[in-house]
């Protein structure tokens, strides 16, 4: 009896050594099964979070929380992101429609890119850069082409990141977003989105949080000239002022009005799906 015990604790490392063999890899199947089937989990996710802020207005963005996360983040405590939504039809025309004019004015017959926009920016950023090269002098100015729709989908569901492989990824997940919006939300819901979640300060998003931190009114009684200037910060809203316009703000806010009038004025809206 005890040759048979006295022989079995030599067969156990043996033993154990085979299980672990055989364990290994069925824990690889596993985890390629799941890196598999992630893209299809997080296709059917991101369409169903998509599909229920159709109809149920978003408590916050994406880059609300980042914007907190980076107060925290420098000892801003007190920091807490103006919003309060309001339904498009509670907001002043004038400022939708100022968006539309700075922003994306194709935005009504677009499918969420203007690839016209696109060519346009692409040339000109490259006559900019040649210029800056010329002169040894940084580049200013540079032009983007991100429509309405895009902007709506960084803005609620994407983060900031810096860094070049960062940035490429979420280039990649705004354009899922972007289709899955323009796919399963009409014009006017985009648009809605966009004039509640759009950061129009440091810290002030949305339509109603501007119009009572800089002019202690409600959205619905924005002026044209008051709409025009909080869309024409748009492209720097942390370095811009719409309270306090500075030329290139009073400029680029005189140029959206008229633009918004030539798109059609108010009317506009009513034209969209």
């Amino acid at each position: 009896m005890n040759q048979i015990d006295s022989a079995n604790p030599g067969e156990l490392p043996s033993a154990a050594a085979a299980a672990g063999a055989v364990a290994a890899p069925a824990r690889r199947r596993r985890w390629w099964r799941w890196l598999l089937a992630f893209p299809f989990l997080f296709a059917a996710g991101s369409a169903l979070q998509v599909l229920a802020l159709r109809f149920v207005d978003p408590p916050f963005s994406a880059f609300m929380a980042w914007r907190q996360f980076e107060a925290w983040g420098e000892g801003e405590w007190r920091f807490h992101p103006r919003y309060d939504w309001r339904d498009l039809d509670a907001i002043s025309p004038w400022l939708p429609l100022s968006m539309v004019a700075a922003e994306d004015q194709n935005f009504a017959v677009h499918d969420g890119f203007d690839f016209r926009a696109i060519e346009k920016a692409q040339r000109h950023n490259e006559r900019m850069i040649e210029r800056a090269e010329k002169r040894g002098t940084p580049v200013r100015r540079l032009r983007g082409a991100s429509t309405i729709s895009q902007q709506t989908a960084k803005n609620l569901f994407l983060w900031q990141g810096r860094s070049l492989p960062s940035r490429a990824l979420r280039k990649g997940a705004e354009v899922w977003y972007t289709l899955l919006i323009e796919t399963l939300w009409p014009k006017r819901r985009i648009l809605e989105v966009y004039a509640n979640v759009a950061e129009l300060g440091d810290g002030v998003y949305g339509a109603q949080a501007a119009a009572r931190q800089y002019w202690g009114k409600d959205a619905s009684r924005l002026t044209a000239a008051e709409s025009a200037r909080l869309a024409a910060v748009l492209p720097a809203p942390r370095r811009y002022s719409a309270a306090r316009p500075g030329p290139f703000v009073q400029r680029r806010a005189n140029w959206i009005q008229r633009q918004a009038r030539q798109i059609g004025g108010p009317a506009y809206l009513e034209r969209l799906d």
